[in-house]
């Protein structure tokens, strides 16, 4: 929706939504349609427009298991190129993850860092990120996979709401990576990717500012008034990794928030 609110305000564009779920209570906006369908039920796919130039593909399963990954993410995936790949489609955008990379500690890693997924959920991602990209060169279409790392902002304030009541760890033995992305952020990089003139394929989209778990945890638990985190382990279901974002900021792309703990700060003072 993001996304679509930056898009509309060129009054020549138009947008569509799609759900699976009936959308009763959404605030409409001109030029804004919604389409109610199953990316994993290529059945249902009946009602897209015609003459679609941009796909934004922003999926979410219905729970995190790999059958559920696979259904919406590679089968979704298949299902609506495979509707609405016309000729009138320029440029598709796949929103993928960082978890693609794996455990690699202090290194930094870039778009070029080899992969090594952790968990399905990064196998799977990986897997349609090949796809598209092989889907893209057959059909001499532009296709970008976006890995995002971990997105905050409005609506996204369950970190904060545990750090201050001290229901939240973070390890001190070993560092832990922690990389963040605001979603107004994300939403901007996505429509300057949109329209940027020879893109490569993939982009890492995620702030200026990686840093040590225990150092964002306790900056944002002295900014909500709550204790010191305690220590704890590393997480094990993501792997520690450095993120830079050099490849996006060469494309001329400013981030508003190139440090988490002010766009946290700017998140909690406005209430």
């Amino acid at each position: 929706m993001r996304v679509a609110n930056r898009l509309l305000q060129d009054p020549q564009h138009r947008v569509w939504g799609l759900r699976r779920a009936r959308v009763h209570d959404q605030i409409m906006m001109p030029g804004f349609s919604w389409i109610e369908a199953d990316l994993s039920e290529a059945d249902t796919l009946t009602a897209l427009p015609a003459n679609i130039t941009h796909i934004l593909f922003s999926a979410a399963p219905n729970a995190r298991t790999e059958s559920d990954y696979r259904a919406v993410y590679l089968k979704g995936l298949q299902n609506i190129l495979e509707k609405a790949c016309h000729p009138a489609l320029k440029r598709v955008l796949f929103i993928s993850s960082t978890a693609v990379y794996g455990e690699h500690g202090d290194e930094w890693i870039d778009e070029d860092t080899p992969v090594n997924p952790k968990n399905f959920n990064g196998r799977v991602l990986l897997e349609c990120e090949q796809w598209l990209k092989n889907f893209g060169r057959e059909r001499a279409l532009t296709t970008l996979n976006l890995r995002l790392s971990g997105i905050y902002g409005p609506g996204r304030t369950t970190l904060l709401e545990k750090l201050k009541r001290g229901q939240v760890g973070a390890p001190t033995s070993a560092v832990h990576w922690a990389n963040r992305i605001h979603i107004e952020d994300a939403a901007a990089a996505i429509i300057h990717l949109m329209k940027l003139e020879n893109p490569q394929s993939t982009y890492l989209i995620t702030d200026s500012t990686p840093l040590p778990m225990r150092t964002l945890y306790e900056a944002l638990a002295q900014l909500v008034g709550g204790p010191v985190p305690p220590d704890s382990a590393s997480p094990t279901f993501v792997g520690s990794k450095r993120l830079s974002n050099a490849r996006i900021r060469k494309t001329g792309f400013v981030f508003q928030w190139p440090d988490s703990r002010d766009g946290y700060r700017d998140l909690f003072q406005a209430g």
